[in-house]
């Protein structure tokens, strides 16, 4: 335990060089419990962060969407809910992630596009309720596609009185997501700005893509592809330009597009969309859109990370970025994977795990947040310089 200690306190002091030349032979020589303790993340004060940001703002955002969980349309639905209490239905682990959720699992996205708007000037009152609305509707959005990915897929042979809570189960959170999107569709109507529904509505359809990108299991858990060779470059942040086959299996690639279309693109176009309700040009739109695309990149590396990093047991994304770096180094690991293709809950979490630790791929994710960290803070200094994009600079460095 000292001697793990010693050695995180001499890895963090060397330089990179130092890092990479000894990384893979210094690793190698430690258990599993070692490797755990020197690669664990430093403490996170998120909540602090959050409460000071939320003074910036005026108010408490994680509270934006208390006006439609009070509506009656979704007290009825609470009372379905309450049936699968107990149960192991995804529907249930989403909406725990959704109340207690914290950075590792739902960052504030609708506080950032408030950060946003305040950070260019004074608002009128009649745009800071519309960017109030267009930031609970990006969080609804959100929330509802979360919900409905907790659908179990129960293949109609093998239905039976066992499999009645999983059914169950998918018909409330179709009902539970269909009702937060609906809502949010009504109320981005209700800005009455054609620019910013088709914004948005850009951002629906990469979340629906997202679902159908590469191969995934028979829950509709993704799978990576198997490893390419690795060609250094990197993909832009328009989804209509992204081939599919062409960045499946090469790391860095095939992890930013799927990250983009399973939401980041959401938070950039709801970035970009604050900018046009406040009638800023062209150039500060499109600066928006890629400071909330590398927001978002940079949080779920950091959340991948320390999901890795993590004294938990439990399962983790194969399409995450630490794993997709692991298998560039070492595309034999895809055997491990390539074994349990029907259902991800069938890979050896624990050996892919352990085999991951021992690759550069803990650094090469860090080093993938702090890349589009430093982008991101970039971005938010070309639009503006006040209170407001301080707090921003500390929302993106907390981790």
């Amino acid at each position: 335990m000292a001697v793990s200690y010693a050695v995180s306190r001499v890895l963090r002091r060397a330089s990179p060089i130092f890092v990479q030349k000894r990384h893979e032979s210094t690793m190698a020589s430690f258990t599993k419990d070692e490797i755990m303790i020197l690669l664990r993340p430093p403490f996170s004060n998120w909540s602090n962060a959050i409460r000071d940001a939320e003074k910036v703002v005026g108010y408490p955002t994680s509270f934006m969407n208390l006006r439609c969980l009070l509506s009656d349309e979704f007290a009825n639905l609470a009372l379905y809910l309450r049936k699968l209490v107990g149960s192991n239905h995804l529907v249930m682990q989403t909406a725990k992630n959704v109340l207690y959720g914290d950075s590792k699992n739902l960052q504030p996205w609708g506080l950032i596009i408030l950060l946003l708007a305040k950070s260019i000037r004074a608002q009128s009152k009649k745009a800071e309720e519309q960017t109030r609305v267009l930031a609970e509707l990006t969080e609804m959005i959100r929330t509802g596609h979360l919900i409905h990915k907790g659908i179990i897929n129960v293949p109609f042979a093998k239905r039976s009185k066992d499999t009645e809570t999983a059914i169950f189960g998918n018909k409330i959170a179709i009902l539970l997501g269909d009702y937060l999107l609906v809502t949010a569709n009504a109320m981005l109507a209700e800005l009455r700005n054609s620019d910013v529904s088709y914004i948005i509505s850009t951002a629906l359809k990469d979340l629906s893509e997202g679902e159908f990108f590469g191969e995934r299991d028979e829950q509709n858990m993704p799978l990576p592809g198997r490893p390419k060779t690795h060609d250094g470059l990197e993909i832009n942040f328009d989804t209509d330009s992204i081939t599919v086959d062409e960045v499946l299996g090469k790391s860095r690639k095939e992890w930013t597009a799927r990250t983009v279309y399973n939401g980041v693109s959401l938070l950039g176009r709801g970035c970009q969309s604050a900018m046009v309700l406040d009638k800023q040009g062209r150039d500060i739109q499109k600066y928006a859109y890629h400071f909330g695309c590398h927001v978002g990149l940079a949080w779920q590396a950091a959340t991948e990370l320390q999901k890795l990093t993590s004294d938990s047991r439990g399962h983790f994304c194969l399409a995450s970025a630490p794993v997709l770096f692991a298998l560039e180094m070492n595309p034999d690991l895809y055997k491990i994977i390539d074994q349990a293709k029907n259902d991800v809950k069938d890979v050896d979490y624990e050996d892919l795990k352990f085999n991951i630790l021992k690759t550069d791929a803990v650094d090469k994710t860090k080093m993938l947040y702090e890349d589009h960290a430093k982008k991101a803070t970039a971005y938010i200094e070309n639009i503006g310089q006040n209170e407001s994009v301080d707090m921003i600079k500390k929302l993106i460095n907390t981790f």
